[in-house]
């Protein structure tokens, strides 16, 4: 199935020639290697450096050198070693770049770049940002946003249509809910996309609609694509724009790889292009949209891997369920809070079967969203029947989210080599409400990232930004702390799930690379690993753990090239 992408046919793009001079695939990957001398090395010195060796174990170092972008040698006696150039680290503490297992790269430069609500105190306080935004870009024709979280306003209501039209009837207003899982519109929205009283929810989606029987202006999951249908189209332009957004934002926070959950065919045109052009900011783990109408094609493409590590293609993210904030995530049992609702299927049961052996049996690992015990539980039951019917267990196929587990199944992910793919600072968003939708016998297996790394599993971590600020720290400090960064609660949330800073960190590195196919050359600064890696100004390692999320990057490299410098 793998293959050199001069073989490929690109809607967009014209690009063989450069591709098979850019582009080598899994297969041959391991065919290649580079030579690394000191020739022309540059030594970084006077840091106080700490990476895992390959066993995973926490080494420090006060050195190190790179050669041809890569890491040579930790370490070394300057005197005896000869170098071309010096890096003085000033004393900094020097960690790997770190990576985000999961987040939505356009996505988080769409929300730089458009309405903000994520500080938003009611439904009218978010209308009122959107008025103003709206007032400042005059020329566009829709106004979009995202970040609003009823659970944090005071009545915990939903918005509704009429609280945006009161500040703005004239143009369509469409905005995403802080998880993405729910879209707030207002009339006009709701005008062009022919939304009526009579207009049926979709399988996996639900209109809210009052006692009488009208759209309120809330669409959850699936039902917001009704309204989706008619955003204006996005371009390559647009794309740019959000892309360097992005990358400028996440190596600003030390993030230098990520895994990009979830993107269509239209970016994955976009992103050949732009690792051909050498214009990819951060290193990107990409994952198709197992509902892009042209998956097929791609699954024949094959697994394409960058040369220089900017692009990997080698998996599918698929949709399980909902979010818990939405009441979207599916559950085995009735929400405590809600109990004629049971959340929502996105991928219909009699449809995974073919989804499990066509993506797993493409050679393409599978990453499966699953918030709900009963999407959990589901995945974890088609894995299996999958891997029995035609292997791929070796994939290190994924379930993203994986937040709330029925007990019985946590120890399934070890016994399946599913990895549980986890969010730190979806817990410390969700303790004001988790326990009410779930109730606390249910707790037992929700963010039990402890329990799941004790059974002998890897933990890869990330933020699921946008949703989540992209800030690593903030998902360190949750992780250790089960804490916001009010320090609440004081003795942490279900503390008895705290990883140690040691597990958190390989969670964002080794683990990450892992979960990536990619700890042969990322996830920790050993000898013939790209040289990525940060100069942060305090040791999270020895400092109050409280603190683990007030560390600021002060430089940021990426194959030893400095590419942000506070």
């Amino acid at each position: 199935m793998n293959s050199t992408l001069s073989a490929l046919t690109f809607k967009k793009h014209s690009l063989s020639k450069l591709l098979t001079a850019i582009f080598i695939t899994a297969a041959t990957l391991g065919a290649i290697t580079t030579t690394l001398t000191v020739d022309a090395a540059t030594l970084v010195e006077n840091v106080k450096g700490y990476t895992l060796n390959e066993s995973g174990k926490l080494i420090t170092f006060k050195n190190l050198v790179i050669d041809e972008g890569k890491v040579v040698a930790l370490d070394i006696d300057k005197g005896t070693t000869p170098v071309d150039s010096t890096i003085d680290g000033k004393g900094k503490v020097m960690l790997p770049g770190l990576i985000d297992a999961h987040g939505h790269l356009l996505g988080l430069g769409a929300n730089l770049l458009e309405v903000d609500l994520r500080e938003s105190s009611s439904a009218q306080d978010a209308a009122k940002t959107v008025a103003e935004y709206a007032f400042a870009n005059g020329q566009q024709a829709w106004i979009t946003g995202r970040g609003w979280n009823q659970e944090l306003w005071s009545d915990r209501a939903f918005p509704t249509a009429a609280d945006l039209d009161k500040v703005i009837s004239d143009r369509p207003v469409a905005l995403a809910r802080v998880d993405s899982h729910a879209t707030w519109v207002n009339s006009k929205a709701m005008e062009i996309a022919g939304i009526t009283k009579n207009t049926p929810s979709p399988a996996g989606g639900e209109i809210i609609k009052d006692a009488d029987g009208n759209p309120t202006g809330v669409f959850i999951d699936n039902a917001s694509q009704l309204i989706e249908a008619h955003l204006p189209k996005a371009s390559n332009a647009i794309y740019e724009q959000q892309l360097h957004a992005a990358g400028e934002h996440l190596l600003a926070n030390g993030v230098t790889s990520m895994h990009d959950a979830g993107i269509d065919r239209d970016v994955y045109d976009f992103y050949l292009k732009e690792a051909v052009e050498g214009d990819l900011p951060v290193r990107i783990y990409a994952m198709v949209s197992a509902t892009d109408p042209d998956l097929s094609t791609i699954l024949g493409n094959g697994t394409i891997r960058d040369k220089d590590d900017f692009l990997y293609i080698r998996s599918v993210k698929a949709y399980g369920d909902g979010a818990l904030g939405s009441r979207g995530a599916a559950l085995l049992e009735p929400y405590s809070d809600a109990p004629h609702q049971h959340g929502l299927l996105l991928t219909q049961p009699e449809d995974m079967t073919q989804l499990f052996t066509t993506v797993i049996g493409a050679g393409f690992q599978l990453n499966y969203h699953a918030i709900g015990d009963k999407a959990n539980h589901v995945a974890l039951n088609e894995f299996e029947a999958t891997f029995k019917s035609i292997g791929g267990s070796e994939l290190r196929n994924r379930i993203e989210h994986a937040q709330v587990i029925a007990p019985d199944d946590l120890a399934r992910f070890a016994s399946l080599k599913v990895l549980p793919s986890m969010q730190p600072t979806h817990a410390t968003s969700d303790k004001n409400m988790a326990e009410d939708r779930l109730g606390k016998d249910r707790m037992k297996g929700a963010y039990a990232w402890k329990t799941l790394l004790d059974s002998g599993i890897a933990l890869p971590l990330g933020s699921d930004f946008p949703v989540e600020l992209a800030n690593p720290f903030y998902g360190l400090h949750a992780a250790v702390t089960r804490q916001d960064r009010n320090n609440q609660p004081v003795k942490g949330w279900y503390a008895h799930e705290a990883l140690t800073i040691e597990q958190a960190f390989k969670g964002f590195t080794l683990d990450a690379a892992y979960s990536g196919h990619m700890e042969d050359t990322l996830g920790t600064l050993t000898p013939g690993k790209w040289a990525d890696f940060i100069l942060v100004d305090q040791d999270i390692f020895t400092i109050d753990a409280k603190d683990i999320w007030k560390t600021e990057v002060h430089a940021t490299y990426v194959a030893g090239e400095e590419v942000f410098s506070k």
